[in-house]
């Protein structure tokens, strides 16, 4: 919905004055940037009806992250992840990736393995700044937005120049990150290429596991707790603005990622015949017409590619070195049109439409599929009295298999001097997946056949959100309490049916391939169904503060309790976590053309709760990372930078089982190493 940000950054009357760009020593917070998330349009974040937390290049940078997940997971409590060969299981305000919606510039990030979001195909030498908007935003992004939005927002630059920029980071485990850029702007024309390298190693932090069916017998394994990968990003982007109302882009990325797991070995378990393999390519072409400063016009159309499968490293009895086979391959194109306009005084109205069509070929699960969404949506927001706004807006989707869903939204805000009080209501719902409709799925794992139905007769999942804000911000400190409620109905999960007599006879035949070995080990299979609710109540701290020059400190706090229930039964939702904190405090000074940053920066959070499974400790893991700046030229910067991750050396090591899962993935502590060279003229 903002693809097109970067264009019309080009000509926009709204500037992040205080924050300076990244070339120079100096360094200044903003606890008031501009936003665009929440509203749709761009508003400073105090006058935002609905809070939205921002995450700057600035504090990436400062941080020592070179990563998306690193980057979310350190500034954000509300957020956790859990990485795995499949990609990252991300969870938001209790619930998971496929309640989550990241979009880059507004636009959705599409690609999936298995519910698992693929982050390595963000890139963050890119990034402007991340938005995250708590619960459900239907009215203005569609189908997904139930536990929030994730929006990437990227920058380049808007003068007239040539800079060629370089950075890297490197720690233990091998991991390394690389990114370079060659940017070029002049007479309204921008080019802007970028590439990076992303790896990592596989690692464990304990190499035992118990024996199959015994919980105090052990045995070594090479079964990685952290799957290691080699990641490449290659982006390309145009802009041109030839006068003050017109802006234009056209983008393309394409990205390829392989996993790195340790082979199959005779003599010991853990091992792989093959990795995963994953390719992406995006493209994206958009214009904005600019009437006057508050009245415009935008376009934009985005194709999104994203597929993978297996390659093998290990001849097997059917495969040699080096064969692929694909998994699934997806495909979403979408073409939105935006208005944006000031009918009357103190007041923006937005009105939109969007045309989306999903694809989705899965080899494993016997699927070749399409479906298409039209929605139309409309958003008032106006001040109806003196520091009294309130927002109206609705959205109507019609889904080709679930016709029309209906998901409005209404703010009201009360802004007398520097405190904000904030009502929000707004409703969500997410469409069932292709997989989760039409899957038809049969494998085989150690001997046991695995076999999962999706379910043509699922209904769409709907969410009501409602929250109340209190807020004072002036230009030293920012204090928000925030507490809310998201109740979701109809949720599609993966129930276990039993296997009979009957049934087994109508699997032998939807799959005639299992033998009769496999078919005499069969106890069920999974069918997708609508038979859970979920109830997340949840309480938000938020303080950011400049108490002296060069010093500022800021610390989140979230309260979650996130239930689920089946039948009657409810129960803690999995992976939720009760309480959980993060905590940064940055100082910086300057010494003519030299610039020192500290930053030191911990998360701490209580246990995961996995009802099935063990439940994962909480813990406590700090962080130190220092910028040492260098203005040398007026066309050369050079920033090395040296810091240590989890300085008190925390690690899980626990040994793996089948009953127990993880929360921290932390090899322990590591020394973090970059440099950053930029030349420009």
């Amino acid at each position: 919905m903002a693809a097109l940000l970067a264009g019309s950054a080009a000509f926009s009357q709204i500037h992040q004055t205080t924050q300076h760009d990244s070339s120079s020593v100096n360094r200044s917070y903003n606890l008031n940037p501009i936003v665009v998330t929440g509203s749709g349009h761009h508003q400073r974040l105090k006058s935002t009806s609905t809070p939205v937390h921002v995450l700057s290049s600035q504090e990436i940078r400062e941080q020592g992250i070179s990563t998306f997940d690193a980057a979310i997971q350190r500034m954000m409590p509300q957020v956790s992840m859990s990485p795995n060969s499949m990609g990252t299981f991300l969870r938001l305000n209790g619930l998971g990736n496929k309640y989550i919606l990241i979009l880059i510039n507004g636009q959705k990030l599409s690609g999936d393995i298995s519910n698992n979001v693929d982050l390595n195909r963000i890139n963050m030498s890119r990034v402007k700044r991340i938005e995250v908007l708590d619960g459900a935003a239907s009215s203005l992004y569609g189908s997904d937005a139930i536990a929030g939005v994730i929006n990437i927002i990227t920058d380049q630059p808007t003068q007239n120049l040539i800079s060629v920029t370089s950075d890297t980071r490197v720690s233990g485990k091998g991991q390394l990150t690389e990114a370079v850029s060659i940017d070029f702007f002049k007479n309204g024309f921008g080019s802007y290429t970028s590439y990076t390298h992303d790896r990592a190693d596989s690692y464990q932090n304990n190499g035992l596991e118990y024996v199959k069916g015994s919980e105090t017998e052990t045995q070594p394994t090479i079964a990685p707790l952290f799957t290691g990968y080699r990641s490449h990003l290659l982006g390309q982007k145009f802009t041109y603005t030839p006068n003050q109302h017109i802006a234009l882009n056209a983008g393309i990325d394409y990205s390829y990622k392989l996993t790195d797991r340790p082979e199959t070995r005779p003599d010991i378990t853990g091992g792989t015949d093959y990795e995963m393999r994953y390719k992406g390519l995006r493209w994206n072409v958009g214009g904005i017409y600019k009437f006057t400063s508050k009245n415009s016009l935008q376009a934009d159309f985005t194709s999104d590619h994203y597929r993978y499968g297996k390659e093998y490293d290990v001849e097997t009895k059917t495969n040699a070195i080096g064969d692929y086979v694909q998994s699934k391959k997806q495909r979403q194109t979408e073409l939105e049109l935006k208005a944006i306009l000031e009918l009357m005084p103190h007041s923006t109205t937005i009105f939109g439409a969007d045309w989306r069509q999903d694809f989705l070929v899965a080899t494993s699960g016997n699927i070749d599929k399409s479906v298409y969404t039209i929605s139309a949506y409309a958003q008032h927001e106006t001040q109806l009295l003196k520091n009294l706004t309130a927002t109206l807006g609705l959205r109507l989707t019609h889904h080709e298999t679930f016709n029309q869903q209906l998901t409005p939204k209404a703010t009201l805000m009360y802004a007398p001097g520097n405190f904000r009080f904030r009502a929000t209501y707004s409703a969500g719902f997410r469409a069932p997946g292709l997989d989760e409709l039409y899957y038809h799925y049969f494998s085989v794992n150690r001997g046991k056949a695995q076999i999962s139905f999706g379910n043509k007769n699922l209904s769409p999942e709907k969410s009501n959100y409602f929250a109340l804000n209190a807020e004072y911000r002036t230009q030293i400190i920012a204090v928000s309490v925030t507490g809310y409620l998201n109740r979701i109905n109809d949720m599609v999960v993966k129930d276990n049916v039993d296997v009979d007599e009957a049934a087994l006879t109508m699997l032998r035949t939807e799959f005639p391939e299992m033998t009769d070995d496999q078919a005499a080990k069969l106890e069920h299979y999974a069918l997708y169904q609508n038979s859970d609710r979920g109830d997340v109540k949840g309480l938000q701290v938020n303080i950011s503060a400049n108490l002296f020059r060069g010093f500022n400190i800021s610390t989140n706090y979230v309260y979650t309790y996130a239930r689920t229930k089946s039948g009657e039964q409810w129960g803690v939702l999995e992976r939720s976590i009760r309480n959980a904190a993060t905590i940064a405090a940055n100082y910086h000074h300057t010494w003519g053309k030299y610039g020192l940053n500290v930053n030191l920066n911990g998360r701490l959070q209580s246990k995961t709760y996995y009802p099935d499974y063990e439940d994962a400790p909480g813990y406590g893991v700090w962080n130190i990372h220092t910028n040492h700046s260098f203005d040398c030229t007026r066309w050369a910067f050079i920033e090395p930078s040296i810091g240590v991750d989890n300085i008190f050396n925390k690690v899980d090591r626990r040994i793996d089982s089948t009953k127990r899962k993880y929360a921290l993935y932390s090899p322990g502590r590591m020394v973090v190493v970059g440099l950053k060279v930029k030349l420009k003229k």
